[in-house]
């Protein structure tokens, strides 16, 4: 099966990307569940916990497509290196205002500002839909593979963050994950082999991407997915502090990533015949039904093994929908199509995480899975009330020409 995904390392110049991109997911992955835990710690709130997050969230949400479509247009180190630097600066300021116990508009504004970067995640698939662009089959396992890498990093970067957090001081989860992202994003982007050139001025598409045919409705699923995530987040480290042992959110929020990227690198392995529409509306309702039995987990282990199952079905939905966006723009606007569709993740994950921490303090943790669980049946709705219109989307991009409209 993992020989599926052997001639990706064996693409000229590849190996040090993917590297970069280890390492800077890793990172990523543990910023949300390290300044949970941080403010949570110090300032005793998981409410404002989940809203300094959700405002970094948001930034990165606004910021994705605007410095997506800047990287098409002028190239990914050239316009990358700089934010990834003022990252950092910022990073270290959320640290020392943390631990000086410095007002909490410090923690809103610092990490905000840290948030300010283009995301690796649409930069790398950007590079294999470059090397790949007239292999389908082999582009599908390479945003399948990108998809197993971004949930391993979920796997290792939330145990981390909370492991340091907790056996050491509050803030060592945020230094070692900006530490782990900038080395990353530096080595990604110094792997100057596998950079996709730049599309001349004259021969770019008019218009942003977000304009195409079914992209919003694409992002708009991937918000609910997102508030899946970020709600998800914020529920497990307060269900497994009401029970006594905080550092078992690790185990919780590592299962459901497990759970995925075993599902996702299946799912790269296998070759479909059926539209990426309609594995996308398969996909969105096995998320939404295999979340639900969240609502009645008995205990840390119970839940556990339930977000296991639960995230089997995120790698799929996550795959399907990266790869139609994807293919719903032009070549000149893929970095920025796909940030738009990492976009609508974001901003899910932003609001997850402050609508679920404001569940938790106004039902408990048990009652506030009820979040992720509505957002995965509206995720569903929404796929399926523009199912159609998706259908059409993906044909034309396909050249395939629309039906005869019949006669009246």
């Amino acid at each position: 099966m993992l020989s599926a995904y052997a001639p990706l390392f064996r693409v000229p110049g590849a190996l040090p990307f993917i590297a970069g991109t280890a390492f800077s997911r890793t990172g990523g992955a543990m910023f949300g569940v390290a300044v949970i835990v941080m403010i949570s710690e110090r300032r005793g709130s998981f409410g404002l916990a989940g809203a300094v997050s959700a405002v970094g969230l948001a930034v990165l949400a606004v910021a994705g497509p605007v410095l997506g479509r800047l990287v098409d247009k002028h190239g990914q180190r050239r316009v990358a290196l700089p934010f990834v630097a003022l990252s950092a600066v910022a990073s270290a300021g959320v640290v020392a205002c943390s631990a000086l116990g410095a007002p909490a508009w410090t923690l809103f504004v610092l990490y905000g500002l840290s948030a300010v970067l283009p995301e690796p995640g649409p930069m790398s698939r950007a590079r294999w839909a470059h090397i790949y662009s007239d292999e389908p089959d082999r582009l599908h396992t390479a945003m399948a593979f990108e998809q197993v890498a971004d949930e391993a990093s979920f796997v290792l970067g939330p145990v981390l963050a909370v492991l340091v957090s907790t056996l050491w001081f509050p803030e060592a989860g945020l230094v070692l994950a900006t530490v782990l992202f900038t080395v990353g994003c530096v080595t990604f982007l110094s792997a100057r082999a596998t950079e996709p050139p730049v599309v001349p001025h004259g021969e770019r598409p008019g218009g942003l991407a977000i304009r195409r045919p079914g992209l919003l409705t694409v992002a708009t699923a991937l918000v609910m997915t997102g508030v899946i995530f970020g709600a998800n987040e914020v529920i497990a480290v307060a269900f497994a502090k009401e029970l006594g042992s905080t550092s078992f959110s690790s185990v919780i929020l590592g299962g459901f990533a497990a759970g995925s990227t075993v599902a996702g690198i299946v799912f790269g392995t296998r070759v479909f015949t059926t539209s990426l529409t309609r594995r996308l509306a398969l996909a969105a309702a096995a998320m939404f039904v295999l979340e639900v039995p969240a609502l009645f987990a008995g205990g840390l282990w119970p839940l556990a093994v339930i977000m296991v199952v639960a995230g089997s079905a995120t790698a799929p939905m996550l795959i399907t929908s990266l790869s139609l966006s994807q293919k719903l723009v032009p070549r000149a606007l893929v970095t920025e199509g796909m940030a738009v569709a990492v976009t609508g993740i974001l901003i899910g994950i932003s609001a997850g995480s402050a609508v679920g921490g404001w569940a938790i303090e106004a039902w408990g943790a048990q009652r506030a899975y009820a979040v992720p669980v509505a957002a995965g049946a509206l995720a569903l709705v929404i796929i399926l009330v523009r199912y159609r219109h998706l259908e059409r989307a993906e044909d034309a991009s396909a050249g395939i020409p629309a039906p005869p409209t019949p006669p009246a």
